[in-house]
């Protein structure tokens, strides 16, 4: 199988790079030991020059805003346009965001302010690689920013009241607005050092309160594994005839 290059758009904050692993290293995780992955770092100007080289793309979270005036953004858009079709693409937080910006979507700041702790989303359609099945699933969120208007051609897959674009599929691309690589211990301490700075103190406590129950990380992590490595890719001009 070839390998799955890694978009790293982002860090773990300063104060927590220390404790915990970076977000390819995390990705490396959930996909398992047996898979071979390639990390390009996306804010130093590196993305992959053959995206038919890899088996599948899997784009990580990041700070940023898609609409933020950043060097690095552009080409990455630029490049998710390019590859589509020509690899499977994975968008995760930022990843769904810029995924879904760059196939003609909307994104923005949303006036529900910030997505923390532990979300659930109901599953509002069901894709071939989607097994176990579940009919919503529970994963640690951490964002400001949401799809407001979802591209065009894209499936509506997951979602919530708070989130109503959480998940996203195209035949060949599929996006999350959740965090299956973040374990709950992570997005505590990331809660913890944003409080009363950046999210508000009740907030917090209800965040931290959610990610001491149970998650299905397990779940989303499989889906993805799945649609990587375990479909078969649909037959150019044909889609997927679901």
């Amino acid at each position: 199988m070839k390998p799955i290059a890694i978009l790293e758009t982002g860090k773990p904050p300063e104060a927590l790079k220390d404790a915990f692993d970076d977000y390819p290293a995390r990705f490396r995780a959930l996909l398992g030991e047996s898979v071979k992955t390639v990390r390009f770092d996306v804010q130093a100007g590196r993305l992959p020059d053959d995206p038919e080289a890899f088996q599948g793309a899997i784009v990580t979270g990041s700070a940023a805003g898609v609409y933020d005036d950043l060097p690095w953004i552009a080409p990455l858009i630029a490049w998710l346009q390019a590859a589509r079709g020509r690899t499977r693409l994975v968008g995760i937080c930022f990843g769904h965001q810029v995924m879904a910006q760059a196939f003609g979507g909307h994104v923005a700041k949303s006036d529900k302010g910030w997505g923390v702790g532990l979300h659930r989303y109901r599953v509002m359609a069901e894709e071939p690689w989607m097994f176990p099945r579940a009919a919503s699933i529970a994963i640690p969120v951490s964002h400001q920013d949401q799809v407001l208007t979802p591209p065009a051609d894209a499936r509506v897959i997951a979602g919530s009241d708070f989130t109503p674009y959480a998940g996203l599929a195209w035949d060949d691309a599929m996006s999350f607005q959740c965090h299956p690589e973040f374990q709950p211990e992570y997005a505590a301490a990331l809660v913890e050092s944003r409080r009363g700075t950046r999210i508000p103190e009740a907030l917090a406590d209800e965040a931290l309160l959610s990610l001491k129950a149970s998650n299905d990380r397990a779940v989303l992590t499989a889906w993805i594994r799945a649609f990587l490595m375990l479909t078969p890719p649909p037959v150019e001009g044909e889609g997927s005839g679901i």
